[in-house]
């Protein structure tokens, strides 16, 4: 038996082992395509990641927040096995990692810090050889699995170009084909429009879009809150190594303040209806008055206006934007280029 035989045959026989395991019940929920607890990195005296409980339910487009340096890419880097924790769990796919690796990281993509191909050669060709390298993946459907992936990113035309004559668009979706190359159940990028122009970043976000709508769970980490809102149903914000805010895109939104803002000729006496009917920090600046609704409905506040012969020429209650409340959560701005 050579030696590429073994390494399949060896792999096939942790898959058999995982898969028990699975029966016997001692695996993570499968309701969670990735779940940790406490989990934690040291690097000396540094503390990168710090008592994380991240909860990625199967499915969803998690977004994975925070500025340079919060600790994002270690916690990837510690969910794909490559980095051991100094204490906490992880598990992916409802298996823990690592006693379930083999099984686990089979049917996860990834794209950490950027794609990294041989330059000389033809965008084909570089998958070519990632796949000879894959022991799990099957030669005599290399062709057909390759050609599924150019296609599904859109470079089945260009596929023959060499890789250094690629754009930066082309580059990224390349590095997608790469993880695509076997079925995947989670798909895990990091920042994947990095340096992108817009019709790059357009390009990469189309196809995690239709990724998601094939039930793929993706995760995405990033710091470009425009592409976040278009595209995750989850969210997740880091700050200094610890997950501040976690949930759906609406909880996370929701957990901001609500704030008014009136614009009327008569803002001293709409002060004053304002602070009778309960709204709080209420300030003015020439014919504009903002404020804390609190529990009062934008109904109520401007009827009450209204009959108090207050003239309103605009008025709205509206939520945080997602830029300030993560201004808010982690004490730093945030790119909202896209």
């Amino acid at each position: 038996m050579t030696q590429l035989a073994e390494g399949r045959a060896r792999s096939g026989a942790a898959r058999q082992d995982t898969d028990a395991a699975v029966r016997a019940g001692q695996t993570e929920p499968a309701g969670l395509a990735v779940e940790t607890r406490g989990l934690t990195k040291r690097f000396g005296t540094q503390t990168a990641v710090d008592g994380l409980d991240l909860r990625v339910p199967r499915g969803a487009v998690y977004g994975f927040l925070g500025p340079n340096g919060s600790g994002k890419t270690t916690t990837i880097r510690m969910l794909l096995g490559l980095v051991q924790p100094t204490a906490g769990t992880r598990s992916v796919l409802g298996l823990p990692i690592p006693e379930g690796a083999n099984q686990a990281l089979h049917r996860v993509g990834s794209l950490v810090e950027g794609p990294a191909f041989h330059p000389y050669l033809s965008g084909r060709a570089n998958l070519v050889r990632l796949d000879a390298a894959d022991l799990l993946a099957d030669p005599r459907t290399t062709t057909r699995r390759i050609d599924a992936a150019l296609e599904r990113v859109g470079l089945l035309a260009a596929a023959g170009k060499r890789y250094r004559a690629y754009s930066l668009g082309m580059r990224q979706r390349l590095a997608i084909a790469a993880a695509l190359l076997a079925p995947r159940d989670l798909l895990v990028l990091d920042e994947p429009t990095n340096g992108l122009d817009p019709q790059g970043t357009r390009e990469v976000r189309s196809l995690i879009g239709s990724l998601a709508s094939d039930g793929t769970t993706v995760f995405v980490s990033s710091h470009l809150l425009a592409e976040v809102e278009q595209i995750c149903s989850h969210l997740g914000v880091m700050r200094e190594g610890r997950l501040v805010a976690q949930g759906t895109a609406a909880e996370v939104r929701g957990a901001g303040t609500p704030t008014l803002r009136l614009e009327t000729a008569q803002p001293q006496a709409a002060v004053a209806v304002l602070e009778g009917l309960g709204a709080l920090e209420v300030t003015v600046e020439r014919e504009v008055v903002r404020g804390i609704p609190g529990s009062l409905s934008a109904e109520e506040v401007v009827a009450a206006l209204v009959g108090a012969g207050v003239g309103v020429r605009s008025f709205a209650i509206s939520s945080p934007s997602l830029e300030d409340l993560f201004v808010s959560l982690t004490g730093e701005g945030f790119d909202v280029s896209g």
